[in-house]
């Protein structure tokens, strides 16, 4: 069965709890196997028969629905998508100074934007924080920290209008870590 890394829009914030304990049964009561949860911001990994991140997605948010009485958005992901996600990071590529891991974020968006859009975007302005936006990923770095940013979720939402939910660094190397190290126990 295939694994998937689901990742949830904005929950336990704002009223929108999401007991990691229920999402584990949710998940569970939708055929999902070796659901594990990372932290309280909406990480699941599971093994399921669905076919496509797509159906993965559909099924969890209209389960969500039903269990909490609210939409979330679901964002899924493979571990082979995220393991790419960890090399193609143009920040850790580049020559001279490396940023602090602390500073970089990773927008995963639902889709890839448009291209008229995506090139409208501008990078500059918001210094000394930055972007760079790869197929349906936006890689950020915040040398003053994420909650002084301007390049927010919200911000890249409205300017490329497509849904999105941000990781910091740490939780997608983490996430990375546990879809090895899960497959190796299966």
């Amino acid at each position: 069965m295939p694994v998937y890394v689901s990742l949830l829009r904005a929950v336990n914030v704002g009223g929108r709890t999401v007991p990691m304990a229920e999402l584990r049964t949710l998940f569970e009561q939708l055929g999902h196997q070796d659901v594990v949860t990372y932290v309280q911001s909406g990480n699941v990994i599971s093994r399921t028969s669905a076919r496509s991140a797509s159906a993965v997605e559909r099924s969890v948010g209209e389960a969500i629905t039903r269990a909490f009485g609210f939409d979330v958005d679901v964002l899924v992901r493979t571990p082979q998508r995220l393991r790419s996600v960890l090399g193609d990071n143009p920040f850790l590529a580049r020559r001279g100074t490396r940023p602090d891991p602390k500073t970089l974020h990773v927008t995963f968006l639902a889709t890839a934007p448009d291209a008229a859009r995506a090139r409208a975007v501008d990078a500059k302005g918001f210094e000394p924080d930055e972007f760079r936006l790869i197929g349906r990923e936006v890689y950020v770095c915040c040398p003053n920290g994420y909650g002084r940013t301007k390049l927010t979720t919200s911000w890249f939402e409205r300017m490329l209008e497509v849904c999105a939910t941000t990781r910091n660094w740490t939780t997608v190397a983490k996430l990375v870590e546990l879809t090895g190290t899960w497959a190796r126990r299966r």
